[in-house]
């Protein structure tokens, strides 16, 4: 079965070949989705010749032309003209339209053309993202979905890249390697420029990038962040959800979905539908705090109608690794570790759509942003010594960190090509009791990987070492946050292209650029603590979830239900195993994979995380068959400027 592409844009040059270009791009198999929504917009260029072509199957395209000058903003809401207008005029260059830009939620691909160039941005988080390839006589062309480049360039799969995905975490800058040779992505927080061709020259100069994104400075109180944050989550939730009349939530318990249960009951829609998955372990606390949270809801004072809240059975929600061929039916920018926990995605938007859900909120992101990692401590002891040890003392003794490897670390200058060159080893894993204060975490290479694939994976991380990578922010702490929201964002993706698969969009209002900043631009030392649950959030809720909701300090976590997925779906990983693909390529031992499926308690599968190595052989397997859909012309009824 051929992968289901989510919807796409590409960006082409104003050029007879350009134009050529927009007749092969292919078709979302939109009939496969619920509802079989999809259709094209199309945005010309002043001559009439596509510029912006889009097939949105659930975001929205605003677009606004005002001379020479054009706007294009692509998102969960249609943003109206009259704001196209007041973002557009009166802009006379790229960071004049930036200023007004930061009026809006941070959630839209923005393609614009001003002073003779084209320019296109995905959003700082990375949850949208900006690819571009060269493409014969046309040149530069760009678009959101490195997949549908690959197709119209007829680009190769590239190993390096694909081996890398084979590990639990890619760090920038290696997260930007593309999975087809010739096919580029452009940074988060970076633009993509494309000059136009010179008069009487048939080619434009190749693009360029620029960054547009800087992380604001950590200069605000707790309190005065809070304000921000609170803001900017509820601006989030409306241009997600704002007026529509039925809408779900993911209800986990957490903070993070209470959170935004609560937000979306801000909203007023006419029926909320809440969805928790029980979990099998008795010690779990989820569901109690799930079902507080509604009887809180139930209990308020609005005219809003309470919320019905559904209880999906431990027994009814799938495994880990269950049902892996059912991965084939989304074609992902990339294998994403999440990809073993598909079947339970699935079963809770399916829960939802028949609610009759129009939208799907969940609080994917709350992790990275609000808990805060140990690598934060480095940067405030630069500052504040005497307060990041005492904050970083309650740390080290709830994670049992031993005094001298601390202070080694936290005294530790390395740089971080240094760092990067060193991030992957034959070595076990370290031990959860080493201390964590570096540029991210050093990963083991996995026992079934072979000699070929380890020595792709350990020089593309020396040749990025070598290249001399610049961090994404010069202080480490901030480096470790950034690069993990931008990480959760890639794995998010798994999400939204299930949804589209069903005819749910699902959104992660946390991943809203305008919310990452008024996270970072809190003080440290108030953002996270050691004697604190996610303070910044908590502060941010209050008045808007219920004090009692607020206090909760834990979090349950899933792994028995991996460990035992591999008991109960090991003739499933055996079938993978056998005619694997990735085996094909020379990255694993397929008798050895094998082996381990026979073994689900090994030893082996209890120290290393075969998630990614499945995610990666499933993926695989969808690119085999992703193109059966034939090229399309534009259609007569599209709409243009």
């Amino acid at each position: 079965m051929p992968g289901l592409l989510r919807d796409y844009f590409v960006v082409l040059p104003d050029s007879v070949a350009g134009h050529a270009v927009a007749g092969r791009l292919p078709v979302p198999d939109t009939t496969r989705t619920a509802g079989g929504a999809g259709g094209t917009v199309t945005v010309a260029h002043p001559s009439g010749r596509p510029w912006v072509v889009a097939r949105p199957l659930v975001r929205k395209v605003g677009h606004l032309r005002r001379g020479d000058d054009a706007l294009v903003l692509i998102g969960p809401d249609r943003v109206p003209e009259a704001v196209l207008a007041g973002l557009l005029e009166g802009a006379r260059d790229r960071a004049g339209l930036e200023r007004r830009l930061a009026r809006l939620p941070g959630l839209h691909h923005v393609i614009a053309h001003l002073s003779g160039e084209t320019w296109i941005r995905g959003t700082a988080s990375g949850l949208r993202r900006i690819y571009h390839a060269r493409y014969a006589e046309a040149g530069t062309i760009a678009s959101d979905r490195p997949a549908v480049l690959a197709q119209l360039t007829g680009a190769p799969l590239d190993d390096g890249a694909l081996a890398l995905r084979m590990l639990d975490f890619l760090p920038h800058p290696l997260s930007r390697r593309v999975l087809w040779r010739g096919v580029h992505e452009t940074g988060a927080g970076y633009g993509l420029a494309l000059p136009a061709a010179a008069p009487g020259t048939a080619a434009a100069p190749g693009p360029r990038e620029y960054r547009w994104w800087e992380p604001p400075p950590p200069e605000l109180s707790l309190a005065e962040g809070a304000r921000r944050l609170g803001d900017a989550v509820a601006a989030s939730v409306r241009a997600h959800v704002g007026g529509l009349d039925r809408i779900s939530c993911e209800l986990s318990g957490g903070l993070d979905s209470t959170t935004l249960t609560f937000a979306a009951r801000a909203t007023a829609p006419a029926e909320l539908s809440l969805l928790t998955v029980a979990a099998r372990d008795r010690y779990s606390e989820d569901e109690t705090w799930a079902r507080r949270a509604v009887e809180a809801a139930h209990g308020g004072h609005t005219d809003t109608p309470a919320p019905a809240h559904h209880i999906i059975p431990a027994d009814q929600a799938p495994y880990f690794y269950a049902d892996l061929a059912a991965t084939s039916a989304e074609l992902n920018d990339e294998p994403l570790p999440v990809a073993p926990g598909r079947a339970r995605a699935h079963l809770l938007l399916s829960r939802a759509r028949a609610t009759g859900s129009r939208y799907h909120l969940t609080g994917y992101g709350g992790d990275e942003l609000f808990l805060g990692l140990p690598h934060a401590y480095q940067d405030l002891f630069h500052g504040n010594p005497l307060t990041a040890w005492n904050h970083l003392s309650g740390l080290r003794h709830q994670l049992g960190w031993p005094l001298l490897p601390t202070l080694k670390a936290l005294l530790n200058r390395s740089t971080f090509p240094h760092w990067l060159a060193g991030a992957v080893t034959t070595e076990p894993q370290p031990v959860t009791r080493t201390p964590l204060l570096s540029w991210g975490v050093r990963q083991s290479l996995r026992p079934w990987f072979t000699d070929h694939a380890n020595a792709l994976i350990t020089e593309e991380f020396r040749a990025a070492a070598a290249g001399q990578a610049e961090p994404i922010d010069r202080w480490r702490g901030r480096h470790v946050d950034i690069d993990a929201v931008r990480m959760g964002a890639r794995h998010f993706q798994a999400m939204e292209d299930i949804g589209m698969t069903i005819g749910l969009p699902v959104a992660a209002p946390f991943y809203d650029d305008r919310v990452l900043e008024a996270a970072l631009a809190v003080r440290l030392e108030q953002r996270i603590s050691p004697w604190r649950y996610k303070p910044l959030l908590v502060e941010a809720m209050r008045g808007v979830v219920p004090d009692a909701l607020l206090a909760r300090t834990t979090k349950d976590h899933m792994s028995s239900d991996e460990h035992q997925g591999l008991r109960e779906h090991a003739p499933e990983l055996a079938d993978l195993w056998t005619g694997s693909r990735l085996a094909g390529h020379g990255l694993v031992d397929a008798r050895q994979l094998l082996r381990l499926a026979a073994e689900p308690f090994s030893p082996v599968l209890v120290e290393h995380s075969i998630s990614s190595t499945v995610a990666g052989e499933t993926w695989l397997r969808t690119v085999e068959n992703a193109w059966s859909a034939p090229h399309s012309t534009l259609p007569t009824s599209e709409a243009s400027l």
